[in-house]
């Protein structure tokens, strides 16, 4: 795999965490492995996302198309208007 350097400027606020983050009193030893771990995290996070929508999604793939039930967008937006009434 071939290493590419990437340049970003932080000031302000964005410096001030990124310092407290690295170094003696933070957990990581540089900014680079500081910006590495937030990149996997970000991808792990997308990761379990599309993860919980495919199990929301599965038993509506796998139903039998007779179960299916035929609605507008007008019924879906009353519903959820409805919805957020009861809440």
């Amino acid at each position: 795999m071939v290493s590419e350097n990437i340049n970003v400027r932080v000031t302000g606020e964005l410096k001030n965490h990124l310092n407290q983050q690295i170094g003696d009193l933070g957990l990581y030893d540089n900014a680079s492995e500081y910006i590495r771990s937030l990149i996997r995290k970000d991808l792990k996070s997308k990761s379990e996302a599309w993860e919980w929508l495919q199990k929301k999604l599965e038993a509506g793939l796998r139903a039998d198309e007779d179960d299916y039930i035929i609605v507008s967008a007008d019924d879906v937006i009353a519903r959820n208007k409805a919805r957020l009434i009861d809440e």
